[in-house]
C-alpha cells in the first residue's frame, strides 16, 4: 500500500511536470500517469488503495470545493442576477435531454435509460472547473462582469440536479422506486417527489454551510482554539468532509453544496480567517489534486471503450454543441454578458471528470440494460473534455474575457514574488541585505541582488557578494552588478526582473559619490511605479 502511495504521488507529480512543460495542462499527465499505473495497464496499485479510491476522490473533490466557495465573491454573485442560477439549471438539463434523444437513436435505449446516460455525461467536473475559474479569477479575466463566479455556482447547482435524477432513474430501472404516503391517505410517486428533494438538497445544504461557517468562526477566531494557519485549515478541512460524510449518511442535502457554502459564508463572517483557510487549501490542494487525478485516470477502463468510440463522440458532440449550447443561450438571455463572453462557456463550462468517475459504473454493477454501454461513454467523456476543458479555460480566455482588477480578498493571487535590494560596498549593505532576507522569507520570495559599479573595486564586490551568500544562505537570490547611473540602473534592473519592491539604503558615513545615498534614494522613491523601502543605517 505504501508503494502504491508512492507511485501516485511521485509519478503523478512528475508526468504532471513534463506535460506542463509541453505547454499541456498538469492534469492531463496525472490522468495519463494513472492509465499507465492502473489496474488495465501496469498494474502496480494495490487493491486496497484502489478500494479507497472512492474515499480519496471525496476527500480531493471536498477540497477543491471549500477553495471555490472561499473563493467566490457576493457582490459579483447579486451583480449577475438569475444568471448564474440558470447556469445550475439549463445547460445541464438541455445536455441531458439531448443526450437521452441521441441515445435513444443510437443505441436504441428506452428514456429512462437514456436520460439516465444524460445524468452522467451532463455533470460538470468541479476538479477542472474549480481551479482553472480560480486561476482566472487570480489574474483578473472575467471578473468585472463575475463570469468565473457565475461558471462556479452554475457548476455545483448542475451536479446537484443531476445526481439527484440519477438516482431517481436508477431506483426506478432496478425496480426499487419508492413514493410517500401523506396523512390523507395521498401518495406521492418518487417523481413527484423530485421537486421537494432539490428544494431539500439546496436549501438544507446552503443552511448547513452557514451553520458550520457560524461554529467555525467562533472555534477558529473568537475563542482561538488554534495557534496557526495550518491547525486552521485542518479543522475546517474536519470539518467540510463531516459535512460530506453526513450527507452520505442521511442525503437529505447536499454534502459538496455545504461545503461550498461553508467556504462562501466563511468570506462573509470573518474575512481574515477565510484569507487563512484559503492558503491553507491551497496547500492542502497540491497533493489532493494528484491524488484525485492519478485515481481517476486509474479508474478509466479502457477495455470498455470497444465499438462506442465514434457514437460516443457523436453523442457527446450532440450533447454539447446542441443541448448543453441552447441552455448556455437561455441562461445568458437578457445579461449584459457579450457574445465572446458567451462563447467561453463552451471551453470554461463543459468538461467531464470527477462525476463520471464516480457514478459511471453503477448501472452496470446494478444490472442496468446497456449498463456498459454508459460506462464506455462516461469514460469516454474523461478522456476527452477532462483534458480538452483543462487546455481550453486558460488558452481562450485571454481571448473572448475582459481583463479586470483582482481583488485579493476574494482569491489568492498566483505570483512569484521578486525582491530587489540595491547595495553598495559599505557596511550600510549589510542592513539592507538583511531586510530584504527578512521580507523574502515571509513571502518565500527570490532576492535579486543589485550593484551599481560606479568606480572599480573589485576587492569590495567580491566581499559584498560572500555577504549576500552568507545572509541569504537560505533564501533564493541572484547577485548581479551593472554600470551607469544609479537610479537608472535600479529602475531598469526592478523592471527587468518583474520585481515587486525595492529595497536600499540611505545616506551613510562614506563620500556621496560612492553611496547610495539621499540623492540616489530619493531619486528612486521619486521615479518607481513599486514600493520602495529605504533602511536606515545602523
Amino acid at each position: 500500500m505504501l508503494s502504491s502511495v508512492l507511485w501516485i504521488l511521485l509519478m503523478g507529480f512528475f508526468v504532471g511536470q513534463i506535460a506542463r512543460r509541453l505547454k499541456a495542462p498538469a492534469l492531463v499527465g496525472m490522468v495519463l500517469a494513472g492509465i499507465v499505473i492502473g489496474p488495465h495497464v501496469g498494474n502496480v496499485i494495490s487493491p486496497e488503495v484502489l478500494s479507497a479510491a472512492d474515499s480519496l476522490r471525496t476527500i480531493a473533490v471536498m477540497v477543491i470545493l471549500m477553495k471555490a466557495g472561499l473563493g467566490l465573491d457576493y457582490e459579483k454573485l447579486v451583480q449577475q442576477g438569475t444568471v448564474a442560477l440558470r447556469l445550475g439549471f439549463l445547460p445541464a438539463a438541455g445536455e441531458a435531454i439531448a443526450i437521452t434523444l441521441a441515445a435513444i437513436w443510437l443505441f436504441q435505449f428506452d428514456w429512462p435509460t437514456g436520460l439516465l446516460l444524460g445524468c452522467i455525461v451532463g455533470a460538470e467536473s468541479p476538479a477542472v472547473i474549480v481551479p482553472g475559474m480560480l486561476r482566472l479569477k487570480s489574474l483578473g479575466w472575467g471578473v468585472k462582469k463575475g463570469i468565473p463566479d457565475a461558471i462556479l455556482t452554475g457548476s455545483a447547482l448542475s451536479d446537484v440536479l443531476l445526481l439527484l435524477v440519477f438516482s431517481l432513474l436508477l431506483a426506478f430501472l432496478t425496480q426499487e422506486t419508492t413514493g410517500l404516503t401523506l396523512p390523507g391517505g395521498v401518495t406521492l410517486s418518487a417523481i413527484q417527489l423530485l421537486p421537494l428533494q432539490i428544494i431539500l438538497q439546496v436549501g438544507l445544504g446552503i443552511a448547513l454551510g452557514w451553520l458550520a461557517a457560524h461554529l467555525l468562526v467562533s472555534v477558529l477566531a473568537k475563542q482561538n482554539w488554534t495557534q496557526n494557519a495550518v491547525q486552521d485549515a485542518l479543522v475546517a478541512a474536519g470539518s467540510a468532509l463531516l459535512l460530506v460524510i453526513f450527507a452520505e449518511k442521511l442525503p437529505i442535502f447536499s454534502g459538496y453544496l455545504a461545503v461550498m457554502a461553508l467556504g462562501f459564508f466563511l468570506i462573509q463572517i470573518d474575512a481574515p480567517l477565510a484569507r487563512r483557510l484559503r492558503e491553507g487549501f491551497t496547500s492542502l490542494w497540491i497533493v489532493a489534486e494528484i491524488v484525485l487525478f492519478v485515481l481517476l485516470g486509474a479508474s478509466i477502463q479502457l477495455n470498455v471503450l470497444g465499438n462506442t468510440v465514434f457514437k460516443g463522440l457523436l453523442i457527446l458532440a450532440i450533447g454539447t454543441l446542441i443541448g448543453r449550447s441552447l441552455g448556455w443561450y437561455l441562461s445568458t438571455l437578457g445579461s449584459n454578458w457579450t457574445w465572446k463572453e458567451r462563447l467561453f462557456l463552451l471551453p470554461g463550462n463543459s468538461a467531464k471528470a470527477t462525476v463520471q468517475a464516480a457514478i459511471g459504473a453503477i448501472p452496470l454493477a446494478q444490472g442496468v440494460a446497456g449498463g456498459e454501454i454508459i460506462l464506455a461513454i462516461a469514460a469516454l467523456s474523461i478522456l476527452v473534455t477532462a483534458p480538452l476543458g483543462a487546455w481550453a479555460i486558460p488558452t481562450f480566455a485571454p481571448k473572448l474575457l475582459e481583463l479586470g482588477e483582482v481583488d485579493p480578498t476574494k482569491v489568492a493571487i498566483a505570483r512569484r514574488i521578486v525582491l530587489l535590494a540595491a547595495v553598495d560596498t559599505s557596511p550600510h549593505a549589510i542592513q539592507v541585505l538583511k531586510k530584504a532576507a527578512d521580507l523574502a522569507r515571509r513571502s518565500d520570495a527570490k532576492v535579486v541582488v543589485l550593484h551599481v559599479v560606479r568606480i572599480e573595486d573589485e576587492k569590495g564586490v567580491q566581499d559584498l557578494q560572500h555577504q549576500a551568500s552568507r545572509l541569504l544562505a537560505d533564501v533564493r537570490h541572484q547577485f548581479i552588478t551593472t554600470p551607469g547611473p544609479v537610479p537608472e540602473a535600479i529602475m531598469q534592473t526592478a523592471k527587468e526582473y518583474d520585481v515587486a519592491e525595492i529595497v536600499m539604503g540611505k545616506r551613510g558615513d562614506r563620500p556621496l559619490d560612492t553611496l547610495l545615498v539621499g540623492s540616489v534614494s530619493q531619486a528612486v522613491l521619486e521615479k518607481s511605479p513599486l514600493p520602495v523601502l529605504v533602511v536606515e543605517g545602523s
